[in-house]
């Protein structure tokens, strides 16, 4: 009887156990997920849209629901049209060239999957100037959501 126990209470625990496959997959080590390749295409091109001065490709990665947020040193905002504001009157959009507003790229830190529709991105932002001034960097975390125009952001914050 304790034989029985023992033996099913050992197939319990390696059923719970998860493949080292998938481990693996989660950990990034396997072949990279397709969502993570969408997203960073996507931040990509958002990020293609600040460098040219184009406002509504930078912000094309936001969804437009108006609970969307942003939460950066000065609080929470919500909805994109509050966050062009900010974008506005912090950085100068008054030229194609990034050189004022400086130009902006975004290093990978972190991906994770949060279900078929959903996935926290991890990233560090990077923005460079002409000369001699010094780039201004900080992370983020953005919370992304398939929607019919692809993968949007539904919330941000950035530090």
């Amino acid at each position: 009887m304790r034989v029985a126990i023992a033996l099913a209470a050992g197939i319990a625990l390696v059923a719970c156990t998860p493949e080292r496959e998938n481990v693996d997959a989660a950990a990034g080590q396997a072949s990279p997920l397709p969502q993570a390749a969408e997203i960073e295409a996507a931040m990509a091109d958002s990020a293609a849209g600040w460098n040219e001065g184009d406002m509504d490709r930078f912000l094309g990665i936001y969804s437009a629901a108006k609970d969307t947020s942003f939460v950066g040193s000065s609080g929470l905002i919500r909805g994109v049209a509050a966050m062009e504001e900010r974008y506005r009157e912090a950085y100068d959009w008054s030229q194609p060239d990034p050189a004022g507003r400086g130009e902006l790229s975004f290093e990978t830190q972190d991906f994770r999957p949060l279900g078929q529709d959903f996935a926290l991105y991890i990233g560090r932002y990077i923005l460079t100037y002409p000369g001699d001034r010094e780039p201004a960097s900080g992370l983020t975390s953005l919370v992304f959501a398939r929607e019919a125009g692809g993968w949007k952001i539904i919330a941000d914050h950035s530090s």
